[in-house]
């Protein structure tokens, strides 16, 4: 059913590629969806322990069209759906359990993160899906958390004694609906899937979030959460946060009002120059594939962190996330 390849672009760490590409064991024979499906439940375990030794599996070559195409393969690994409940990304459902991926404009990068690294509940698995494949650029690098954090420790181990210790605070600034102009653009509406002001607050309150209500808004103040977490099934540390893409491209003021900001825990501000660094180590250390149509990416969200490079268009990733 499945045979391993290689492709230029991975990484090889402790003899394991990363990620592990996946393609039809025959390329010559006729290869249906239903098979595809069909071949996933019942080599569902050995599928989950490639992935938990690598973190990532890249499935290519398979006959997934379309978005329902998608959502099927999503639907045959059996995993429960995780709601995108207080997101900053600007997505629109498509069908079922599928969403896009982000609607930032083509032109913006998005920093590598954990997705809702900064909620208590976040999803253990994530799916994405190249519809249209890009003009050029608009990859989806991955690196491996636990890599990061070695490579961050190593570095700066006074600041990440400070990360672990005090842990990171997240303040932004949003309005009621979506501004697709901004990789972090996702209104209140949209982050709590509500209108309902009291609503939102008992679900930002859940979530470990605090609201402000203002005149035009609403300020979301997230935290202290964590920024280095330990992943048990693998006994290891994790570098598990946003920090990089929100001291970057999150820090602005307008109108003396705070807009977006990210601190430590303790409200101490964060050390500019180090973090630049962080960033460059995480540039690295990524594995960029060129995705190509019908491509379906499987990502452990524990281990793995992601981004996207900006882009030519036309580009469609689509996206599902699991507990």
């Amino acid at each position: 059913m499945f045979r391993e390849g290689q492709l230029p672009q991975q990484r090889v760490y402790h003899g394991v590629r990363f990620p592990i590409v996946l393609s039809p064991y025959d390329s010559n024979a006729t290869f249906s969806l239903a098979d595809f499906t069909e071949g996933i439940k019942s080599h569902k375990p050995w599928l989950l322990s490639r992935l938990h030794d690598a973190g990532a599996v890249l499935f290519r070559g398979f006959p997934v069209i379309s978005a329902s195409d998608f959502n099927d393969v999503v639907e045959a690994f059996g995993f429960e759906d995780h709601p995108y409940l207080g997101g900053t990304a600007p997505r629109k459902k498509v069908v079922g359990r599928v969403f896009t991926a982000n609607e930032s404009p083509p032109d913006q990068k998005i920093h590598f993160h954990h997705e809702l690294a900064y909620v208590p509940e976040f999803p253990n698995k994530i799916f994405f899906f190249c519809e249209v494949e890009p003009g050029s650029g608009g990859e989806t690098p991955i690196i491996l958390s636990h890599v990061i954090f070695e490579r961050i420790k190593e570095r700066h181990p006074k600041f990440v004694r400070e990360l672990e210790e005090y842990g990171l605070l997240y303040v932004r600034t949003i309005g009621d609906d979506d501004d697709v102009s901004s990789s972090a653009g996702r209104g209140w509406k949209s982050s709590f899937l509500t209108e309902d002001k009291n609503v939102a607050e008992e679900r930002a309150n859940k979530l470990g979030m605090k609201l402000e209500w203002l005149q035009d808004g609403v300020k979301v103040v997230i935290g202290p959460t964590p920024a280095i977490r330990y992943d048990k099934t693998r006994q290891q540390k994790v570098w598990f946060n946003s920090v990089i893409g929100s001291y970057t491209t999150l820090q602005d003021v307008e109108d003396g009002l705070v807009r977006q900001s990210v601190t430590f825990g303790n409200g101490k501000s964060l050390p500019g120059h180090i973090i630049y660094d962080c960033q460059n180590i995480l540039e690295e250390e990524c594995a960029a594939i060129p995705w190509q149509k019908g491509d379906v990416l499987l990502l452990d969200n524990w281990a793995v962190l992601h981004s996207r490079r900006s882009f030519v268009p036309p580009r469609r990733v689509l996206a599902s996330l699991c507990k």
